[in-house]
């Protein structure tokens, strides 16, 4: 597990901008059940969530459509919560950092690590908000 000092500046990316930190299974669970769309970011430590995907996903929020309600959980940190997450990504295979849009608690649109590794955090943007676009 990653240490708390560590982790809460990359956490607070997010959640100074809106987003609820899911930290249990049962956070998760409620949360992804939620009437309306429900954004969900795994979080990570990693370099591609620092330069691509926490500012691809702040900035795809400013557009006219957004998701209902912004959630995330911290891999590497909020095991048990991540592990719940998980089991709502399927078929998609566990990635960090990875974005999920949910539609009345159906997945509708995912961004694995492999979509974000490598782009710019503008590319990250554009793809969420055509989803948005889409379901929102």
């Amino acid at each position: 597990m990653y240490p708390t000092d560590l982790v809460m500046p990359m956490k607070a990316e997010l959640t100074d901008k809106g987003f609820e930190d899911l930290s249990t299974p049962v956070q998760v669970e409620e949360a992804l059940k939620q009437s309306g769309t429900t954004l969900l970011v795994i979080n990570s430590v990693c370099g591609c969530a620092a330069g691509a995907a926490r500012p691809g996903v702040v900035y795809s929020l400013t557009g006219d459509k957004k998701p209902d309600h912004l959630t995330t959980v911290f891999a590497g940190f909020d095991t048990e919560a991540v592990a719940e997450a998980r089991k709502h990504l399927a078929p998609f295979p566990p990635s960090s950092p990875c974005v999920a849009l949910f539609k009345d608690g159906e997945l509708v649109h995912m961004l694995e690590r492999h979509h974000i590794e490598g782009n710019p955090a503008g590319a990250i943007a554009a793809n969420l908000q055509a989803a948005y676009d889409e379901y929102c």
